[in-house]
């Protein structure tokens, strides 16, 4: 990242509500647990974030979007059928109440895009909102983590080997 932006970033880390709680982040009747993003090399153009996304209340509720700094960010979910892969964008994901959706290596995922050779490094955090339908704005940091061995702190994530490639920047 770019000095200026690695020092935007830390600021924005320092002033978020509740960080100094730990990785986990809440609003409302949603608890997100551990976003963390796949470190990259400065080859890459992507890089993948993942997190827990749980629903305690009694109604459902929708991630409609995530914003970030970014020229683009969207919520894929790779899908193999026939033995080949593929990433599907998501318009969005409803959250039913007493449930969870898992952000993972090889299904649903926000992809962070556009980093122009500007890689995310092992250690860095990464600032974006998740917005949601009915609790609103929720700011949350992502841990850039180095997961191509499958070693990352997520937690009640498959940490095991997936389809993608220790090499692959999502």
């Amino acid at each position: 990242m770019s000095s200026l932006t690695r020092l935007m970033t830390v600021l924005s880390v320092a002033l978020l509500p509740g960080f100094a709680l730990g990785h986990d982040f809440r609003i409302g009747d949603l608890h997100i647990e551990h976003p963390v993003v796949r470190s990259s090399p400065a080859t890459a153009m992507t890089s993948a974030g993942y997190m827990v996304i749980m629903n305690s209340g009694s109604e459902p509720d929708t991630l409609l979007r995530v914003e970030a700094g970014f020229p683009r960010v969207m919520i894929h979910d790779s899908v193999t059928v026939d033995g080949v892969a593929s990433m599907n964008p998501l318009a969005s994901i409803t959250i039913a109440p007493g449930d969870s959706v898992t952000f993972a290596p090889g299904g649903k995922h926000v992809m962070f895009m556009g980093l122009n050779g500007d890689p995310l490094e092992v250690g860095e955090k990464v600032s974006a909102t998740l917005v949601f339908e009915k609790a609103g704005r929720l700011d949350v940091v992502f841990a850039v983590e180095d997961m191509s061995d499958g070693s990352s702190q997520m937690h009640g994530m498959n940490q095991g080997p997936t389809d993608v490639g220790a090499g692959s920047d999502h």
